[in-house]
């Protein structure tokens, strides 16, 4: 691994694995005014993270924004400008809403062809309280995060970032997690609100790469697929997901009971969060309602500790398995397995002009972990192969790491490869 914006920390929870992080919360100042249309960026910090009574302007509009003095994940080896910013954008299920995230841009001359580029970035797995949410982790205000080297592996490339929260981390919300129309609304919306930041220099025309691991990576390939309906004026040039957990029934079914439970936990807060009718809350019990009050303050590591090995049934009244809620229904007649299915990803796509649900024009990369002992390796290699038979060019590379090493391998790669998208080189794939 070359990349020098690993900073020995980062360096050293790589070697230890997810549970070695450490989290200490700060406090969060409380907004006391809705957030308004940005002007010159004068929004305080509580502003960005308010919602506003309510969103009428299209998505990707810029609601709020504020410079940022210094990203201490990030580093300083590479000079920028930074700013948190509020977006407009569309939850899943195609209500306004307003999002926040930050947007990074190198100050030396960008000395490419063409505009300077943006790569949207979408994090990893952080938890749903809303102390973890990445525009704090960025700039220091918390500590959980593991990915500002992959931000200034970009800025060493001259790339600009606009990196999201993801919905759901604003004042008084629920981080819909794994939800796939959230996470790439989300993902979008802030490459078109990053070029309407006063001073950022950016063009609405630049290329735009897309880019995230784990639940960053379903969210950065729910973009992709989103992308030519929801955002077509978006100049993509390629998409990057690594360790992508595409059919959540099966990453469900390994979790549950395992070290990585807390992430069941969360995505099933996520999935009730974007299907409210659906049955949940009536479910729990006295330990299920505890669990849930719990992984919604908490952060990766302390949902890690805080739930290893819990099982589902364990928070039910009736003592409910995975399959017996996947069969429950809706008032709509829709069971929860239906619902979990729709987030699957790889289905219905296909190339530009083919007439598929998701057309996809430019070219993918998906990776994963050999050792990736948090996703399984039967559902990462069937998205694969789902965008392999639907004919759309996709580069499928393998790294000898577990699932957070896997990331931290990639770095200089994707970095590399998403240049190449930049500078309109061809790419086959190796299908």
């Amino acid at each position: 691994m070359s990349h020098r914006s690993a900073e020995p920390a980062v360096r050293r929870v790589a070697l230890l694995g997810v549970g070695a992080l450490f989290a200490t919360a700060l406090a969060v100042p409380v907004a006391t005014a809705d957030a308004r249309p940005a002007d010159g960026c004068a929004a305080v910090d509580a502003e960005i993270y308010r919602p506003p009574a309510s969103v009428t302007a299209a998505p990707g509009t810029l609601l709020a924004c504020r410079p940022v003095d210094a990203l201490p994940m990030v580093g300083d080896d590479v000079p920028f400008t930074a700013w948190k910013v509020q977006y407009a954008s569309t939850d899943g299920r195609g209500r306004a809403v307003a999002v926040a995230g930050t947007v990074v841009v190198p100050r030396a001359a960008w000395t490419g062809s063409g505009e300077r580029p943006l790569v949207a970035f979408a994090p990893g797995t952080l938890g749903i309280g809303p102390q973890c949410a990445f525009s704090k982790q960025l700039a220091g205000e918390y500590q959980d995060a593991y990915e500002g080297g992959n931000i200034a592996a970009l800025l060493r490339a001259g790339y600009a970032v606009a990196a999201t929260d993801g919905a759901g981390y604003l004042d008084g919300q629920v981080h819909p997690y794994v939800s796939g129309a959230d996470a790439g609304h989300a993902l979008l919306d802030i490459a078109r609100a990053a070029p309407k930041v006063p001073g950022s220099g950016l063009s609405p025309r630049a290329r735009v790469g897309l880019w995230g691991y784990s639940e960053g990576g379903a969210g950065s390939l729910w973009a992709a697929q989103l992308a030519r309906s929801y955002a077509p004026g978006l100049n993509v040039a390629g998409v990057a997901s690594g360790g992508v957990p595409g059919d959540l029934k099966v990453v469900a079914k390994s979790l549950d009971g395992g070290a990585f439970a807390g992430f069941l936990l969360d995505a099933v807060i996520g999935m009730a969060t974007t299907n409210p009718e659906m049955p949940f809350e009536e479910l729990l019990d006295d330990e299920g309602r505890t669990a849930v009050r719990d992984a919604k303050k908490l952060c990766l590591v302390g949902t890690l500790a805080r739930f290893a090995g819990g099982r589902t049934e364990n928070y039910t009244e009736d003592r409910l398995t995975l399959d017996q809620i996947f069969a429950l229904r809706g008032p709509d007649g829709r069971t929860w397995g239906q619902v979990v299915d729709g987030n699957k990803l790889g289905a219905g796509v296909g190339p530009a002009g083919s007439g598929a649900r998701y057309e996809i024009p430019f070219p993918v990369l998906q990776y994963r972990g050999l050792l990736d002992e948090v996703i399984p390796a039967e559902t990462e290699e069937a998205t694969r192969q789902a965008y392999c038979a639907a004919r759309i060019p996709t580069q499928w590379n393998v790294y000898p790491g577990d699932h957070l090493l896997g990331d931290f391998q990639a770095v200089d790669d994707v970095v590399k490869w998403l240049g190449d998208r930049f500078a309109g080189k061809p790419m086959p794939g190796n299908c």
